[in-house]
């Protein structure tokens, strides 16, 4: 794998999950900061999904020309090798704050 920067979204495979955790392979935002990225195996993601209840820490975006809910209450770090191709980039001022805020 190469250079992962923060804001794109990949393909991750989240399985094997336990009870209410999001499943499957997905669509993926990276969150982690790019000293981070470059340094270690891993990244901290944020699970995309076309489903799901609305809440504060999940904002809507439009990726791929559909809607979307990033799903920053169901964070988790992977190892590099879960991200299968990268699909694009979500511009950091539709997240970032949101996160921030979540984690004052």
């Amino acid at each position: 794998m190469g250079l992962v920067a923060r804001g794109e979204v990949y393909w991750v495979n989240l399985d094997p999950t336990i009870g209410t955790e999001i499943q499957k392979t997905r669509p993926a935002l990276v969150i982690s900061p790019d000293d981070l990225n470059d340094a270690l195996p891993r990244v901290i993601i944020a699970p995309l999904t076309s489903r799901g209840q609305p809440l504060g820490c999940r904002p809507k975006i439009k990726f791929a020309g559909k809607p979307a809910l990033i799903l920053l209450d169901q964070l988790r770090s992977v190892d590099k090798r879960h991200l299968a191709g990268k699909m694009g980039e979500i511009d950091l001022v539709l997240w970032h704050p949101v996160l921030l805020e979540m984690l004052a």
